[in-house]
């Protein structure tokens, strides 16, 4: 199947586009001739999902487009308005699914997919991919964000942009940032300390754009402690910009900015989509009124031009592909099989025999109507789509004998003749395959979730079963993880295989016969309940504004730290074959900024069959000034090996992956001493650890009297000074009293001052005083 180039089929009136364009523009002669009202239209959209053009001095529009998971290109045949309204395209897994592959090099491969189908639809800007973190497992765009981790997420968006832009194609991460709720997504505000922001929230694009180079980055909805994201100086400009070294175009989320005089002040360059004028009228007015700079609006002019620049040279550099439709389902059967976490498999009854007599009953409607994407802005039409009951008949062989029962509906109604059949399959079989999952009704861009259990008569379905059946498999399909404590002793084995794209059906078969062996891993941690999660209590807040109270500590940060039992951790699943880690060798060199922490161990595949392992590295802190999650994933690799096979495995850390953003600092901060390392196949099968030492200079802090007498006492010119003067002082037992110095350590030395009546000399602690006394 080959793809036609749906820009030939634009409508006239659209005006005219890079593909009229046959060369580059310069962006210091155009800036000149343009005049401000031409200005002020530029840094708006002109519709839906392009860029304003300026005809008279030779700006084309350039074309961006939904697309996370596959591209959403509006049928432009098609005048009104639907999410169904878009020209075929490939439907790869959602980042729910992807992110469970952790696996970097197939992410590039759909990111190659991604930007040729692109390319070939004369698309020039991929909206995603989208890489915030999964604080609730109730936020309704889950399935669009790939893990609860900034390491994962920063190291996976990461190949999906490169991949992307290898085919002449911006990506746009998104959504920057704090963007972790749909309740009150327009207006609600995230309240977050710096340091967490920094450390979870922050951190994944930090990578995106220091090692990818994205052409845009996208603004959120939401405020960050009360300033909107598309208006946020700090955010846009002083982070993203002076810190990250970012040289592309910050677009805002679709209808986000609220006032486009600020957001243009702030560091945004483009506002989407068009407001018909009214923007561009706001900002000519703010012009001439002396309210706004020109010289600020031409900066986000600038960047537009060069977004378009970008665009062009890339069109006019290369050939328009001709996508191979059936190369790209194929990737995503391969990328679904990758992507899917097989949780438990008790007595190995899984991979089924498709060669063997034994008898099979299907059950669940998914089985035959898959979910396999997820609802709102990211859905795609898909070429073709596979469901699984086809893909099973089209896998086996006589004498296997295959029954179908859709068991219940995806409307949620009880239905007795359904759940009936369904029993009378089950008995009749020697493995029951259970089909569950989320109705897309219950998840989707716009609302956030009420629950994480499985809909109730799909459990009932499952119970019924497994009272007639005690060999039973459950596959799952859903986009937010879903509770399993309830229901998973009626199993034998779970496939969880999130929402899985197009050619999920074909992927699955795979999987349950063995074709292929699961290698996924949780991007995120199933919880034993809801009321577990971190979150729970400031999820999604009220009047405006949500606190992230949970503060560092979110996914499994969290539930390491309190040791608590989950129902499945962060990094787990399963193979059908097996693996051990051995041989650790850790080394430390060099020290402050410039260490470099080598470790060194084998992976050997100890079981019979080709397998794939993803080695985790996790780090810990022994003892830290501040207080630090008990671990935190660092680095990690996927690996295949065949039976037998052993490998070296190596992983390189630097002083970043040791640090902690030191609020009082204002920067990251590392502190000499002991690291555990630990590397495992999830946050809780840490099969290796080893302690390294490492050193680093004191941070040099500044000392005022209004920092603490512990922090004097810390410092290593202020300490041996206090402690002189409270030696010296008649009558101030503190410094000879442990009990009472320990009483005052929180209390600053301003206070202290005030209670010694002036006995406390101060000439004996001004050279430690910024600025000196």
């Amino acid at each position: 199947m080959k793809h036609r180039n749906p820009i030939h089929d634009r409508n006239p009136e659209q005006g005219f586009t890079m593909s009229e364009h046959r060369s580059g523009i310069d962006v210091s002669r155009i800036l000149t001739a343009l005049t401000l009202a031409e200005k002020a239209a530029l840094v708006s959209g002109r519709g839906a999902w392009d860029t304003a053009q300026v005809e008279r001095v030779g700006i084309p529009s350039i074309v961006m487009t939904d697309g996370p998971h596959g591209v959403r290109l509006r049928d432009p045949q098609i005048k009104q308005f639907s999410f169904d309204a878009s020209l075929p395209a490939t439907c790869f897994p959602t980042a729910s699914a992807l992110g469970s592959s952790w696996d970097t090099e197939l992410l590039t491969r759909v990111g190659e997919a991604l930007g040729s189908e692109s390319r070939a639809a004369g698309v020039s800007i991929l909206l995603g991919p989208g890489i915030n973190i999964k604080r609730s497992p109730l936020c309704g765009r889950n399935f669009e964000y790939l893990s609860e981790d900034p390491v994962l997420s920063g190291r996976l968006g990461a190949a999906l942009v490169q991949g992307i832009q290898s085919r002449g194609v911006g990506a746009s991460v998104k959504h920057f940032a704090a963007n972790n709720q749909e309740t009150e997504r327009m207006r609600v505000s995230a309240e977050v300390d710096e340091r967490t922001l920094r450390e979870i929230y922050l951190a994944g694009f930090e990578y995106v754009v220091t090692s990818a180079d994205p052409w845009t980055v996208m603004a959120a909805y939401n405020r960050i402690n009360g300033v909107f994201a598309s208006e946020n100086h700090w955010l846009l400009t002083e982070i993203l910009r002076t810190e990250w070294g970012f040289e592309g175009l910050v677009v805002s989320d679709w209808n986000a900015v609220s006032d486009s005089v600020r957001a243009i002040e702030a560091g945004l360059d483009l506002q989407m989509p068009t407001t018909h004028g009214a923007s561009a009228a706001k900002l000519v007015d703010a012009v001439h009124a002396g309210r706004l700079a020109e010289q600020t609006l031409d900066r986000a002019v600038v960047r537009v031009l060069e977004l378009v620049n970008r665009a062009l040279e890339s069109e006019l550099g290369t050939t328009t592909p001709t996508v191979d439709f059936d190369a790209h389902h194929a990737l995503a059967r391969t990328a679904a099989a990758e992507s899917a976490v097989l949780l438990k498999n008790e007595e190995e009854i899984l991979p089924l025999d498709p060669t063997s007599d034994t008898r099979v009953a299907v059950i669940g409607e998914f089985a035959r109507t898959p979910r396999f994407q997820g609802a709102g802005s990211s859905q795609v039409n898909a070429t073709r789509v596979d469901d699984v009951w086809g893909a099973l008949i089209a896998a086996t062989e006589n004498p296997l004998r295959l029954t179908f029962s859709p068991g219940f509906t995806l409307t949620g109604q009880p239905d007795d003749t359904l759940l009936a059949e369904a029993v009378a399959a089950a008995a009749a079989a020697e493995v029951a395959v259970v089909f569950l999952g989320l109705p897309s009704a219950e998840e989707s861009e716009g609302f956030d979730r009420e629950h994480i259990d499985l809909p109730p008569t799909q459990v009932r379905v499952l119970e019924a079963v497994a009272a007639v059946n005690r060999n039973v498999v459950v596959v799952l399909a859903n986009g937010g993880v879903v509770r399993v404590a309830p229901w998973e002793r009626h199993c034998h084995a779970i496939l969880e295989v999130w929402l899985a794209g197009q050619a999920g059906g074909g992927a699955i078969a795979d999987l349950l016969f063995g074709r292929a062996n699961p290698c996924g891993r949780l991007a995120e941690t199933i919880p034993v309940r809801l009321q577990d999660n971190p979150s729970y209590l400031n999820f999604p807040g009220a009047v405006g504004s949500v606190v992230h109270g949970e503060r560092l500590y979110v996914g499994y940060r969290y539930y390491d730290a309190k040791d608590m039992a989950v129902g499945y951790p962060f990094g787990h699943g399963l193979s059908y074959t097996t693996f051990e880690y051995s041989d650790l060798d850790a080394e430390v060199v060099g020290q402050g900024a410039e260490v470099v922490l080598r470790l060194r161990l084998t992976l050997t595949n100890t079981g019979s069959l080709v397998g794939k392992e993803v080695v985790q590295v996790y780090v810990g802190d022994v003892e830290s000034s501040v207080d630090r999650p008990v671990r935190e994933l660092k680095a990690f690799t996927k690996i295949e090996l065949e039976p037998g096979q052993s490998v070296p495995v190596e992983f390189e850390l630097g002083a970043r992956d040791l640090s902690f953003f030191s609020i009082s600092d204002g920067r990251w901060l590392l502190e000499s001493g002991d690291f555990e390392i630990a590397v495992g196949g999830s946050s809780r099968d840490l099969r290796l650890t080893a302690t390294v030492v490492v050193d680093a200079p004191a941070p040099t802090r500044t000392l005022s009297l209004s920092s603490t007498v512990g922090e004097w006492l810390g410092d290593p010119v202020g300490g041996p000074s206090l402690r002189r003067a409270l030696e010296d002082a008649e009558g101030l037992s503190m410094a000879t009293n442990p009990e009472i110095l320990r009483m005052v350590e929180s209390l600053p030395l301003d206070r202290v001052v005030t209670m010694s009546g002036g006995r406390l000399d101060m000439a004996e602690l001004g050279e430690a005083l910024d600025p000196p006394q």
